[in-house]
């Protein structure tokens, strides 16, 4: 019996401890290097997501990959291997994120990246049913701006995008949308997220002649070749990607940027809208909640894609805790299927209803045009 007591009083222990076992998320971001102007205000978005959720604490872990794959790489492996995190939020890029999905799918912990690009996300086969995502997907942008250029009267475009799978995925959308309209593209070319000076694209791009120009990049570098197309006098319009949607590409771009046209996620003009915007009242709800910490008129769209992962992750976290408990397999997996069933979800973005072939699951309401004028955000239905 003295025996027996020690093991009986473990046992009660251990599943006392299981009963009340928090949730843990890891994160990792670009909150440093190239797409540092898109991190931060995701990192500090994480700082706004829910400490509880169904009355299970929620402890975030928070680590920085610099923008580069190597290390959001390793900092999943950190966050699976040693933190035992049940879900993975991130990272800002797509690249990273590309990266992130062997290690999740193989670990079987869920995943909501913070990056554009379909591919991430599609399709959805053994590894990628272990991954989510909140922006936007390329093809729905590019159908935006190529219905704005054809609105306008556009015939021919110059392409320049990063030479990394954010530009390359944006190639291939915005073909196809463009070769739907007709609109032919005269130049394509690539420059690195830390080029310095993309003089020779830009030429190259100029004698083509284009009617307008597009420029697939995101944050402060998508900055460069808009610039250098000023400096050469290119008179065209200009468009850039949702991936420019924040105050540093404003503030890095200043009068060379003006009169951009861009897609955006609703929150960025959420004021601008219509009372009946679907988006309106989730959006606002979140430049609330972000400026009371960060002040007036810091919000960016990019924030607001982690706040939206938190949001799934809240909307999920219940249904998975019928199943089991957290810190668990069973629960990871849980909370998997949870994801894949959200339905009708408002968050800063849009309506989220994912489904199995679906692990984005926003419509057309996830979308607006922008034009930048007198260095802020216009509306432009």
């Amino acid at each position: 019996m003295k025996f027996l007591k020690p093991v009986a009083l473990a046992a009660a222990l251990l599943s006392s401890t299981l009963a009340l076992a928090d949730i843990t998320v890891g994160v990792t971001v670009s909150a440093t290097g190239p797409a540092a102007s898109l991190g931060i205000p995701e990192k500090n978005t994480i700082a706004l997501m829910p400490k509880t959720i169904a009355g299970e604490k929620i402890n975030y872990i928070v680590l920085d990959d610099a923008s580069d794959t190597t290390a959001a790489v390793t900092n999943t492996r950190k966050l699976i291997t040693e933190n035992k995190v049940d879900v993975i939020l991130g990272s800002t890029v797509t690249p990273n994120s590309l990266a992130m999905i062997d290690v999740v799918s193989e670990a079987k912990v869920p995943m909501i990246s913070m990056a554009a690009s379909a591919k991430i996300v599609e399709p959805v086969d053994a590894k990628k049913a272990w991954v989510f995502k909140t922006p936007q997907n390329d093809i729905m942008m590019s159908q935006a701006i190529v219905e704005h250029m054809a609105k306008s009267g556009i015939k021919s475009v110059g392409f320049v995008g990063f030479s990394d799978a954010y530009g390359e995925g944006w190639y291939q959308e915005f073909s196809k949308a463009a070769a739907a309209k007709g609109l032919q593209i005269s130049a394509n070319e690539r420059y690195a997220r830390t080029d310095t000076s993309v003089t020779g694209q830009v030429l190259k791009i100029m004698a083509a002649k284009p009617d307008a120009v597009l420029i697939a990049g995101s944050g402060t570098p998508a900055a460069l070749p808009q610039k250098t197309l000023k400096e050469r006098g290119y008179a065209g319009k200009i468009y850039q990607t949702h991936g420019v949607a924040n105050a540093d590409f404003l503030r890095v771009g200043g009068k060379d940027v003006e009169g951009t046209l861009l897609p955006a996620g609703p929150v960025l003009v959420a004021d601008q809208l219509a009372d009946s915007h679907p988006v309106k009242k989730p959006a606002l709800a979140y430049i609330a909640a972000y400026e009371a910490a960060h002040g007036k008129g810091t919000v960016s769209t990019f924030g607001a894609h982690a706040w939206d992962a938190g949001m799934l992750m809240a909307a999920a976290v219940p249904e998975a805790l019928k199943k089991a408990k957290p810190g668990t397999p069973e629960f990871r997996s849980a909370l998997r299927d949870a994801l894949e069933n959200v339905k009708g979800m408002a968050g800063a973005h849009g309506i989220f209803s994912m489904s199995k072939t679906d692990h984005l699951g926003l419509d057309h309401n996830a979308r607006v045009m922008v034009r930048i004028e007198n260095g802020t955000w216009k509306y432009t239905p």
